[in-house]
């Protein structure tokens, strides 16, 4: 920084703040310039212009701007709202992202729009986003075009990630000084009182696997049903093609997935991670029930003749149209009440899989290579979930302790 004054107390021409002609008024004023970085839209430098009436004044304000800017927490005024920087934001992680990752970042952000989206960037504070999330906690739920229930603590959550993920790249960008949702967190009362109301659905214990296994030997999705039972998640079900198929050495490469976004479109793209991409050998009674749909489906096509859609995909209607998970899950849960069976997820049956899995010793880096992970900490932190009769083994390990025999509980 220059040198403030001149001898005599005037300002010196090295001095950055410039004192300025009389105005019509006859008074004089004082102005500054001083640069905040690069425009990462432009290239263009950025700069601020402040203009005081004595001074003193703008010696004080020149020194504080110029160090903020030299720790890094100087931004240049700005007029973007909250919804124009998260088009930004999601048009930059579109470049990295899937399609369908990008469409429920839309869906997740889309219920902060609403309240604080048209807030200024620059004027959007910590109370504003908390005031959001008491809203969302107890009203934010849509239906029908009305709001008024309440949004689970989950989903309130992933919306303040996103949220908080595209604030930290606007400190980054510079367009504000600080993410003022960083400490915004939904209170331990409130996660308490869900948990106490909601009681997680359990994946199907061992019985419960077995009835459906046996109740649907009948049903022309046996085959593929049963690749979601060995753990295949239900995108990987719907993506499989007879092409990823080796009936003669019984084994499947995963490698391809059919999901959806909303409830009409439907993406294909590849496997959900490098990890996911995997070659599993097939159980024998997977390998014969594919063998018998192939032969179902060789003779469907020859009743329908150039009627027959053939797409190449292992799990298709009789026309040859693929199925959608939707369909999919819906044919799953008609076939669980049809059987009554307590209905849970298709996807659960991952766990129901991975879980049995574990129980019988599988080791843990061939688990986490079946379920298609990168590290095992995921497989058994969201997918081992041992229930009450998978713990006999420890409470009869237990007795052991204090030399309990356990054929007589003598001692």
């Amino acid at each position: 920084m220059g040198v403030f004054a001149a001898e005599g107390g005037g300002v010196a021409l090295s001095d950055p703040i410039k004192k300025l002609p009389p105005n019509a008024k006859g008074e004089v004023r004082y102005r500054f310039v001083v640069d905040v970085g690069i425009n990462p839209e432009t290239g263009k430098r950025r700069q601020l212009t402040r203009t005081f009436a004595k001074l003193k004044e703008a010696r004080e304000e020149y020194a504080r701007l110029t160090h903020r800017r030299d720790e890094g927490s100087l931004v240049a005024p700005s007029k973007i709202t909250l919804n124009e920087w998260l088009d930004q934001w999601l048009a930059m992680k579109a470049e990295d992202l899937e399609e369908t990752t990008i469409y429920n970042y839309r869906i997740t952000l889309d219920r902060v729009r609403g309240k604080l989206g048209a807030i200024r960037l620059q004027e959007l504070t910590e109370e504003a986003v908390e005031d959001w999330m008491r809203w969302a906690l107890k009203h934010g739920r849509v239906r029908g075009g009305r709001t008024g229930t309440p949004l689970g603590v989950t989903t309130v959550d992933m919306s303040l990630a996103r949220l908080k993920d595209a604030l930290n790249r606007a400190v980054t960008r510079r367009l504000v000084p600080m993410n003022v949702a960083e400490h915004v967190t939904i209170p331990r009362r409130v996660r308490k009182e869900e948990r106490r109301k909601k009681q997680e659905a359990k994946p199907w214990n061992v019985h419960e696997v077995q009835m459906f296994v046996h109740g649907i030997r009948g049903e022309r999705l046996y085959a593929p049903l049963l690749l979601s039972l060995m753990g295949l998640r239900p995108a990987e079900v719907c993506g499989l093609r007879w092409e990823d198929v080796n009936l003669d050495d019984a084994k499947i490469v995963v490698a391809n997935t059919r999901t959806m976004m909303g409830n009409r479109h439907v993406v294909e793209k590849d496997t959900k991670s490098m990890a996911g991409e995997r070659e599993l050998p097939l159980p024998a009674p997977v390998l014969a029930g594919l063998k018998a749909f192939r032969t179902l489906q060789a003779r469907e096509k020859l009743a329908l003749g150039e009627a027959y859609q053939d797409t190449g995909y292992v799990l298709v209607h009789e026309t040859g149209e693929s199925f959608t998970i939707r369909q999919l899950r819906r044919r799953a849960y008609r076939l669980m009440d049809l059987l009554h069976l307590r209905r849970v997820r298709l996807y659960d049956a991952r766990a129901s899989c991975l879980t049995y899995l574990a129980n019988k010793g599988v080791p843990d880096h061939i688990l986490a290579r079946w379920a298609g992970h990168t590290s095992v900490n995921t497989t058994k932190k969201w997918y081992v979930k041992p229930d009450v009769e998978d713990l006999r083994g420890a409470a009869v390990a237990w007795g052991g302790l204090h030399g309990i025999h356990q054929t007589d509980g003598q001692v």
